[in-house]
Parts: C-alpha cells; structure tokens; sequence
C-alpha cells in the first residue's frame, strides 16, 4: 500500500505554505515530517487526509484509504469519560477489552469515569492518542502527538505507536529527531517559504 504525493503547492490567503512538494509514504517505512512551525506540516498532513485540497499537485492513495489521526488540538469530549469518548468516536469498532489494555498501557486505566474535563493536558493527549491508534483506519497521520507529555508517558505512547501502526501507513508530524529515530521513520523536511 501506498500513498503519494506529487508537486503539491497550497497557499491561504495568497501566503505560501506549501511549495512542490513531493513525497512517498508505503506501509512498513514511517514517515515523519519536519519543519519549523507554520511552515506547512499540518497543512501537509490535512491535505493527505483530504481534509483540504491543494492549489496544484496531485495525491494518489489507495481506494477506500480510512484515515485516524491525532491532531495538534485533542478533540475530545470534554464531558465524557475516556470510554465514552472511544465510544463516540469509534462505534461498532470498539473492543472494550483492547481498549482497557491500551489504556493502561498508556496510563490511563485508573481514570474510572472521571470526565475528560478533569484531565491534565498530558491524559488528554494520551487518550486522543489512544483513540488514533484502536480505529480500523488503515493510515495514522499524528500531528506532534507527543507533546506535553512526560519522558515515561512518551515512552509508553512510542511503544503503543510503534506496534499499533505496524501494517498501517504511518506519517509524524514533529519538531523532534528523537521521535523519528525511535520510530524507524524516514525525515522530510519541509522549508519555510
């Protein structure tokens, strides 16, 4: 499987973001982008995703390609619980069992049904993390999805990463060598325009 990106360009508001821009991301060889900020990861990301639409260029990907992702904002429900929110988000593809685990592995298998609201901003980011990784989406695309997080909390989420994406396409947005060398992903740059 893979999914390729041809001489993308995208502007907003006539400022430059995006400047031919090419890239290749196959399953089993994670890709992690990396720039300053604001200078077109998350634009990049959402474009792959077909959240937006590029000015010129062209994005091939796989028919029917499911997407989960973790974006720089948590996106959670801050009223419900973590299993409420799993709920919510996945459905009919939620298995409670995995789901307890993974939640434990990442540190949050005693949060009872305390709401979202009452979580720090690290729990938050592991349980958007967590919700990315149970989908049945056949591609991760995680906008610095460590961020905020303590050395033992990252640690725990790049292992969940790092089992959990195998098989999937796997693209990191990050202003960090450290997370691209832990997860084997290959480094696109991207400069600043």
């Amino acid at each position: 499987m893979e999914l390729r990106a041809e001489h993308l360009w995208k502007s907003y508001g006539g400022a430059e973001v995006l400047r031919d821009v090419s890239l290749a991301v196959t399953v089993g060889e994670p890709v992690c982008l990396m720039a300053p900020s604001g200078t077109g990861k998350t634009t990049l990301l959402r474009l792959l995703m077909g959240l937006e639409r590029p000015d010129r260029g062209r994005i091939t990907a796989p028919p029917g390609l499911r997407w989960a992702a973790v974006f720089q904002e948590d996106r959670l429900l801050e009223h419900l619980d973590a299993q409420g929110n799993l709920r919510f988000a996945l459905g009919a593809a939620l298995e409670a069992e995995r789901a307890a685990a993974l939640l434990a592995e990442l540190g949050l298998g005693d949060v009872g049904d305390k709401p979202v609201r009452d979580y720090s901003g690290g729990m938050k980011r592991r349980l958007a993390l967590a919700r990315a990784l149970l989908s049945p989406a056949d591609a991760l695309a995680l906008d610095e999805p460590f961020t905020g997080l303590d050395e033992a909390s990252r640690d725990c989420c790049l292992a969940a990463v790092d089992r959990l994406a195998a098989g999937r396409l796997l693209i990191l947005a990050s202003h960090s060598g450290g997370d691209a060398a832990d997860l084997g992903a290959r480094i696109v740059t991207l400069g600043g325009h």
